[in-house]
Parts: structure tokens; sequence; C-alpha cells
């Protein structure tokens, strides 16, 4: 799988998580699918861009590379994908606590 091809469906993803956690609707349901599975998705994918970062920025330390610029922009591409990652992980459980503390 390209990184490109892996990134999109990451986004994708992390949209439907984004409107589940903000309330914006409902995920469509797949038939193998509910939100740990998206969850667990999400965070290989995340995994794998950072995997690629750092065998990018290996290559450009030990020499077996040149490309600079494409190892920082792999890395900050990691680096976001980690960081939307983390705020929408808040945003769910910034929810199940409000959900926590309402009364019944």
């Amino acid at each position: 799988m390209s990184p490109v091809n892996s990134q999109s469906q990451m986004l994708d993803m992390m949209t439907r998580l984004q409107q589940v956690a903000g309330n914006e609707g409902i995920a469509p349901a797949r038939n193998d699918s509910g939100i740990s599975s998206d969850f667990s998705q999400v965070i290989r994918a995340v995994n794998q861009q950072q995997n690629i970062a750092a065998d990018l920025m290996t290559a450009v330390d030990t020499g077996r590379s040149d490309d600079v610029v494409g190892a920082m922009v792999a890395s900050q591409k990691a680096d976001l994908s980690f960081s939307m990652l983390l705020q929408v992980r808040n945003k769910v459980l910034s929810g199940i606590d409000d959900v926590m503390r309402m009364s019944l």
C-alpha cells in the first residue's frame, strides 16, 4: 500500500471519527466495522506514517538518501497525523466524561 493511499484512508477514517465525536452525525455503518475497528485502523495508519518517516530519516542520516526535504515532509505528515489522532481521542474522552456526569 502506498503512503498516499494509506493517508487518504486514514483521513477518511479520521473524518468519520470526528463526525461521531462532534455529534455531527453517525458514521455510516459497515458490515464488519465498528468504532473500535475504526480506531484500530486509524492507529495502524498513524503508526505506518511514523514508521515511513523514521525509515526516511534513517536513510538520510546514514547517507543512503539525500532527500532531506522528502524526509522532513514525511516527518511533518506523521506528526500531524498523530496530533489529529490525539485530538480525536481527547474529544471522545471528553464526551465519555460528559456522559458519565449526566444524572438519570
